[in-house]
């Protein structure tokens, strides 16, 4: 179980929870980790584009809430093409490494996008902060009005995309992947269930919210596909019980 590796904090950083709105210093966080905008937003659009950009326009198809998804017979097609490989190590690792959250235009960086798209009835500040809305959390179903007890999550975390191949990316194509928003690699959850998830891959954390598997497995499978990540083989075999769930 080699792969247990958390990135500073984890579940226990439940209890740092900033009560602060929108996303301007709140938790924002990714990889179990709060994320906030200390410092300001970082510079320049979001790198080179992903590879194979579904079609959609990167919007959700009905019934998920992701973008970019495929159906469980595709899925299953793309789980079984994933190379199966013992985690690299996590030697060199930085977050630093994967730029987020990048501009995207209007004021608005990453995380203010991906709020605005996950909530329903959101409205942002003069600075594009999320003042108003209501979310659900995909992982736990919790429900809530207040943005600051939001994280968005990257589906494959930073960390986990490094022991998996993203150790040999350039510097675009890592942060195109911290900042993609064709593919269903971000989505704002709980901060709670976001940092119980922290680096962990599927067959080390699955959402409490069994609901939620069905897409869970889906995303996790589609995003290693088109980056032409690894896979190990107990991470297999949770992706397809988890895929499983989605009937025939």
């Amino acid at each position: 179980m080699g792969r247990q590796i958390r990135v500073r904090g984890g579940a226990l950083a439940v209890a740092l929870v900033l009560g602060l709105s929108g996303c301007a210093g709140s938790t924002g966080g990714a990889d179990g980790e709060p994320d906030g905008k200390a410092g300001g937003k970082p510079s320049g659009k979001a790198g080179a584009p992903a590879p194979s950009a579904p079609a959609g326009g990167g919007k959700p198809a009905a019934g998920d809430v992701l973008p970019g998804m495929v159906t469980a017979a595709v899925a299953r097609t793309r789980l079984a093409g994933l190379k199966v490989a013992k985690p690299g190590t996590m030697a060199g690792y930085s977050r630093d490494k994967f730029t987020h959250w990048a501009e995207q235009g209007n004021k608005c960086d990453t995380r203010e996008v991906v709020l605005k798209r996950d909530g329903s009835g959101v409205t942002q500040d003069a600075e594009c902060r999320a003042v108003s809305g209501s979310w659900k959390s995909l992982y736990d179903g919790s429900a809530t009005t207040d943005a600051g007890k939001l994280d968005i999550d990257h589906m494959v975390p930073l960390a986990e995309a490094w022991r998996s191949g993203a150790a040999g990316w350039d510097a675009a194509r890592r942060k195109a992947f911290a900042n993609d928003l064709t593919h269903p690699q971000l989505l704002a959850v709980s901060a709670a269930s976001n940092r119980s998830k922290g680096d962990q891959s599927p067959d080390l954390w699955q959402p409490t919210d069994k609901s939620s598997w069905c897409q869970y497995g889906r995303a996790w499978t589609v995003v290693k596909s088109d980056y032409g990540l690894t896979v190990t083989e107990p991470e297999r075999a949770m992706l397809t019980t988890m895929i499983d769930t989605c009937g025939r």
